[in-house]
């Protein structure tokens, strides 16, 4: 038998999604969802807090609690390697009409607002391990954040590690100001001559670090979803790492797997 803070909940989730209660509407302080549904506050509270876990509804202090604004969403598939593949030996004219973000989320380019920053700096035990080279080895690493324009969160939190070595004899490369690099990291590697022929994605989850949950804007409650992603040459050799620290609450995963006829 539901609970009387979970009947609360569902009548007030009811009204958000047929639209009584539209995005950016403020709701019913507590005292009068008190008196409308001859409940206690704390059993009233409870049911704004499943709301907020939701993310349905954002508390503001001092102000109430108002209907959230739906986020843009974001949908990865591992499809979109073989379409990165595809345009990463195009005309830069080609390439720069549309990215991996718009591809994700049926953006486009003028929605986009975009950052990126390099850095050098020595490989950790950890992505050491993971690119097979000895801990200290010089890499580049690369912090991107892309965000919808109307929007103030980013659409996730990515950080990438190229081998120094590896990519150094293309300058730009290493210069952050030549971002955003029409066509990605494939067009960048294959600058360098690298053709990636695999790539392998991992997934966790956890409960977001404080800066994490500010900067994506998290309800409370909501995890974050983990991907390392290594990128492998045609000779075996992971050529570039990313870790990207995804949203729970508006990004979906869409794997889909082609097999072999008999």
């Amino acid at each position: 038998m539901a609970k009387e803070y979970e009947r609360i909940a569902n009548d007030l989730r009811g009204s958000i999604r047929d639209g009584d209660l539209k995005p950016g509407d403020r709701l019913p302080s507590e005292a009068e969802l008190v008196e409308r549904y001859g409940k206690s506050g704390p059993t009233v509270q409870a049911a704004l807090r499943v709301l907020q876990y939701e993310g349905l509804i954002d508390k503001q202090h001092g102000r109430g609690s108002f209907v959230r604004r739906p986020r843009s969403t974001v949908l990865r598939t591992n499809e979109r390697h073989q379409w990165e593949k595809d345009r990463a030996r195009e005309a830069e004219e080609h390439r720069l009409k549309t990215g991996a973000t718009e591809y994700d989320t049926g953006l486009k380019v003028d929605d986009l607002v975009f950052h990126a920053s390099y850095k050098q700096t020595e490989a950790t035990k950890d992505i050491a391990d993971a690119f097979g080279v000895p801990q200290g080895t010089a890499l580049v690493e690369r912090t991107y954040r892309t965000r919808y324009a109307a929007e103030r969160a980013p659409f996730a939190l990515v950080t990438s590690y190229l081998v120094r070595d590896m990519v150094a004899e293309n300058p730009d490369l290493l210069d952050e100001t030549k971002e955003p690099w029409p066509g990605g990291t494939m067009n960048q590697l294959h600058t360098v001559g690298i053709e990636l022929a695999r790539i392998e994605e991992r997934f966790t989850t956890r409960p977001p670090t404080p800066e994490e949950a500010e900067e994506l804007e998290l309800p409370p409650g909501m995890p974050v979803l983990l991907a390392r992603k290594i990128s492998y040459d045609t000779t075996d050799r992971p050529v570039e790492i990313s870790d990207i620290t995804l949203p729970g609450d508006r990004t979906h995963v869409h794997v889909v797997t082609h097999l072999d006829r008999w």
